[in-house]
């Protein structure tokens, strides 16, 4: 099935492509969510008036992410968990535990966007990526600590 999207999906395609999928994934996921319309003449002709729109929120949302990317890099999160007597983590800390801290600190982002690969398990200082526009990741200073030995 045809379909023309209105938002940039990943691994799909970029804002007005129109692209093939499978018509479960149309009617089950892009449809609903109003992620995409149907590549009919009528709609390629609505994309096409909205396209200056989209641009010009494309400029801005590029803008917004710029702008927290270059205040995350002076952010450094503190994240205290308990450790054994040879500075083992009783747990682990994870892109929520992340999420949080920098919640703490004044900025809202989704644990999804934060770029973990695996959870932490030692104390230290980490640099993790986080994902805040398809072209902009910031990095974020994480120290994790160690209380109550």
């Amino acid at each position: 099935m045809d379909v023309i999207l209105r938002e940039h999906v990943d691994n799909l395609g970029r804002r007005g492509e129109v692209v093939n999928v499978a018509d479960g994934y149309a009617r089950n996921y892009l449809l609903p969510r109003k992620l995409a319309l149907l590549a009919t003449d009528g709609n390629k002709k609505q994309i096409e008036r909205e396209r200056a729109k989209f641009e010009a929120k494309e400029a801005d949302e590029l803008k917004i992410a710029q702008a927290m990317s270059d205040r995350l890099a002076t952010i450094e999160v503190v994240i205290p968990r308990k450790v054994g007597e040879t500075d083992a983590l009783y747990g682990s800390v994870t892109t929520a535990d992340i999420a949080e801290g920098l919640a703490a600190k004044g900025f809202e982002i989704e644990r999804r966007k934060i770029q973990l690969p695996e959870p932490i398990k030692q104390i230290g200082e980490f640099d993790i990526p986080v994902k805040l526009h398809r072209e902009i990741s910031a990095k974020v200073k994480v120290k994790v600590i160690g209380e109550g030995k």
